[in-house]
């Protein structure tokens, strides 16, 4: 039986051409596989933004955000500008890509049992507190108090590019610490934005955003089992919470929370129903193609659910939003017209609460609630992991970004204020980012071992799954 050569042309291709896109692509690839590209990425839309907001082409920077796109269908038309639909619409997806993350790590990662969350979520709430605490010190009394919320949130794809630029001295158990408290902090992020920073809520919201959810509950005791069905009520569910005065972007983590995590065929199963279909299409190979669309369907579907819907989802998802969409939000917020900025009166005070919160105040809030609780007995820390390393990871975590703009969005108008707050995010990240580098050089001495934390971990999971 003929087998095809995947390195060979298909049918109608141009070999020059599927050449030529191979090499130009490669180092695309190459680089994609690096990862810390993601932060890499983030890095330079946020640059393009600042020089371009402060450039002779400003006034083409403001008009491309404020371009108004919308939908219409006869006399209805919803129509709102490009910015409205990156933050509102885009980050939608980001959210529901957060979702996915917490209901893997959840159901089968480090917060699927209480002893091995313990450290990550005490390490998340000092993290979260003691920045909003600061923040308030210098703003507590004034109109600039609402920003609070901006200095508590950690961007996942820098502080991990931070701990991948740092090389080899850091070890798995460090990694997958932050990545736990990274993904703690996103749940705390989005409560604050769901209970503090939503208005004039709309009962009538709540009503649809419950048909929506309906609906996708009805289509899971269905059976069914295609991800692209399930697009229909999630826009509905993000209707509803616009309509509701809440931030439509929360609907992502709701439907990202209710998509399923076990595999149907799973491995075995696929390979019992690759070894059937391909057996069933070889004794049907003289009856014509058209016989073997069955099979071939078969062996789709089994192909399809080898995995679970959040992992599929995962992976189609995860590369688009980490150099698709967190970019574009990044060129979109952070263009800070530094001389709108204001550091009179509140200006200043928002500045050093965000600065101060995000620097100072997440690895003395992660450190300090984590080593209290460990003198009590109620935490411990991961086999090599040491409390230096642990102010490491703080440090590493005062970078805010993506959730930090987000946050101040919805916390000032447009205006100095916000402007302030922007510039203040970038320069607080920037010192949370230098201050770690400075710090791995103390405490990160040589590699990390080769067995240690990443064995013990491995024994561990083996043992408990």
């Amino acid at each position: 039986m003929h087998v095809p050569d995947s390195n060979r042309n298909p049918p109608g291709a141009s070999p020059a051409a599927r050449r030529l896109a191979r090499k130009a692509l490669a180092p695309i690839e190459h680089f994609l596989q690096i990862e810390a590209s993601s932060g890499v990425v983030l890095l330079v839309m946020a640059v393009v933004a600042l020089v371009w907001a402060n450039s002779p082409w400003r006034d083409a920077y403001d008009a491309l955000w404020h371009t108004p796109v919308g939908l219409r269908l006869g006399p209805w038309a919803f129509e709102r500008d490009l910015h409205f639909w990156i933050n509102d619409g885009l980050m939608t997806v980001f959210f529901f890509v957060v979702g996915l993350e917490i209901r893997r790590e959840i159901y089968q990662g480090e917060l699927s049992q209480a002893r091995r969350a313990a450290l990550p979520l005490v390490a998340a709430l000092g993290g979260m507190l003691v920045p909003a605490a600061l923040y308030l010190a210098f703003n507590a009394g004034h109109p600039s108090a609402s920003g609070w919320g901006v200095p508590m949130a950690t961007d996942i794809a820098f502080a991990i590019g931070v701990l991948a630029l740092l090389g080899n001295r850091v070890s798995p158990a460090m990694r997958i610490l932050l990545l736990a408290l990274a993904v703690i902090d996103d749940v705390g992020a989005i409560g604050v934005i769901a209970v503090f920073y939503s208005s004039g809520l709309a009962p009538v919201g709540f009503l649809v955003v419950a048909l929506g959810v309906a609906a996708i509950v009805t289509m899971q005791k269905l059976g069914v089992r295609n991800v692209a069905a399930y697009i229909a009520p999630s826009v509905v569910i993000w209707a509803g919470f616009y309509a509701s005065g809440i931030h439509p972007t929360l609907a992502g983590v709701m439907v990202g929370l209710m998509t399923p995590v076990r595999a149907w065929f799973g491995v075995e199963g696929f390979l019992d129903q690759a070894t059937a279909s391909v057996e069933e299409s070889r004794a049907k190979t003289n009856d014509g193609a058209q016989a073997l669309l069955p099979h071939l369907d078969a062996l789709n579907t089994a192909r399809r659910e080898a995995v679970s819907p959040l992992e599929r989802l995962l992976h189609l998802l995860h590369s688009w939003v980490a150099y698709g969409i967190m970019p574009l939000f990044a060129l979109a917020n952070s263009g800070v017209e530094v001389g709108n900025a204001s550091f009179d009166g509140d200006g200043l005070r928002v500045f050093l609460g965000i600065v101060v919160g995000l620097a100072v105040g997440k690895p003395l809030g992660i450190l300090g609630l984590s080593w209290a609780l460990a003198q009590a007995g109620l935490v411990a820390l991961p086999t090599g992991v040491r409390w230096p390393h642990v102010g490491l990871v703080g440090m590493v975590a005062g970078i805010g970004f993506t959730m930090a703009l987000f946050i101040a969005q919805l916390a000032f108008p447009a205006g100095p204020t916000l402007e302030t707050a922007k510039l203040a995010i970038l320069v607080g990240s920037a010192l949370a980012a230098l201050l770690a580098f400075v710090g791995a050089r103390f405490v990160l001495k040589g590699p990390a071992p080769a067995v240690g934390a990443a064995s013990d971990a491995e024994a561990e999971s083996s043992t408990e799954h």
